[in-house]
């Protein structure tokens, strides 16, 4: 597998680990429409809000991976414009058992293309654009701390 994407890696690295904590890297999106609001993604696995993204898989950068969720959650085309954040010392539960530290690249993402609207109905629930003062609480506390930077204006130094 050296050098190519690996699809399914959350799943194999499983296989061999079982629930033991690992590391887990993920991307996510701070998108927003013309009137400033943040995209939000209520999750198929019934958490709750958050942003919209997910694990990279084995070959994938940050940016590959954050485009490549986001079209597979949400039907939208994204242009990666910058890092805000790397959020790193958060440890996750799943209901299954599994253990991980995961490690979240988040960017600011402009909207190439709307799409058709069609995209993973399991992964998603719904979708809903917030003013940034009336968000939901987020799923898990790495999300929160992502939005409260943004309410805080610590990860942009200017909007457009």
């Amino acid at each position: 597998m050296k050098g190519e994407k690996m699809k399914d890696y959350i799943k194999f690295i499983r296989g061999k680990v079982g629930h033991e904590c690992i590391f887990l890297n993920f991307s996510a999106a701070c998108i927003r429409n013309s009137k400033g609001e943040i995209l939000l993604q209520n999750r198929g696995d019934n958490r709750g809000w958050g942003f919209p993204g997910g694990a990279l898989e084995i070959g994938e950068s940050y940016d590959e991976a954050v485009v490549r969720e986001v079209r597979e959650e949400t039907g939208i085309e994204i242009n990666v414009k910058r890092l805000i954040g790397i959020y790193s010392k958060y440890m996750d539960k799943y209901s299954n058992g599994d253990e991980a530290q995961t490690i979240l690249a988040f960017f600011e993402c402009d909207i190439k293309n709307e799409g058709n609207g069609l995209y993973d109905r399991d992964e998603t629930k719904e979708l809903k654009f917030f003013e940034i003062n009336k968000t939901p609480k987020m799923f898990n506390k790495q999300h929160q701390d992502m939005m409260n930077d943004l309410k805080k204006g610590l990860a942009y130094t200017s909007y457009r």
